[in-house]
């Protein structure tokens, strides 16, 4: 089964200072590990959006993948329909909790050269995106 849910939207501006949870969207699409690129793709087109957060079946976060990462995928010699997120994504993480001061979390998206951060729980459960378009 493929998984997208959708977050309402957080009412509160970016401030200068403070933590992630004052600047992360929470309305980011959420899918399912076992989606396909191509799917994901589509999903990606239709949102307009850059980028998702991928969960896995017990609803924890696995990390966040972009249309960038997604075409590189399909356009790769090794590509078939069958390659799912959870094969693209590798290792868990990185992530950010919402209490992480906003200048540690920019600093470490510019170092890791990030444009998003999936934000999660104490339980790794998906809360929201840190984009940096946002953290600015």
């Amino acid at each position: 089964m493929t998984l997208v849910q959708m977050q309402p939207r957080t009412a509160s501006a970016t401030p200068a200072h403070g933590t992630v949870a004052d600047a992360m969207d929470t309305t980011g699409l959420r899918v399912c590990d076992d989606m396909t690129v191509e799917v994901a793709l589509s999903v990606m087109a239709g949102a307009r959006t850059g980028h998702l957060l991928v969960c896995d079946d017990s609803g924890l976060c696995t990390g966040l993948v972009t249309q960038d990462q997604l075409t590189a995928v399909r356009d790769s010699s090794a590509y078939t329909d069958r390659v799912q997120l959870r094969d693209v994504l590798g290792d868990r993480g990185p992530f950010t909790s919402p209490a992480t001061a906003m200048a540690e979390a920019q600093h470490a998206m510019r170092y890791r050269r990030l444009e998003a951060l999936p934000v999660v729980d104490e339980h790794g459960s998906a809360l929201g995106v840190l984009a940096l378009a946002l953290a600015r």
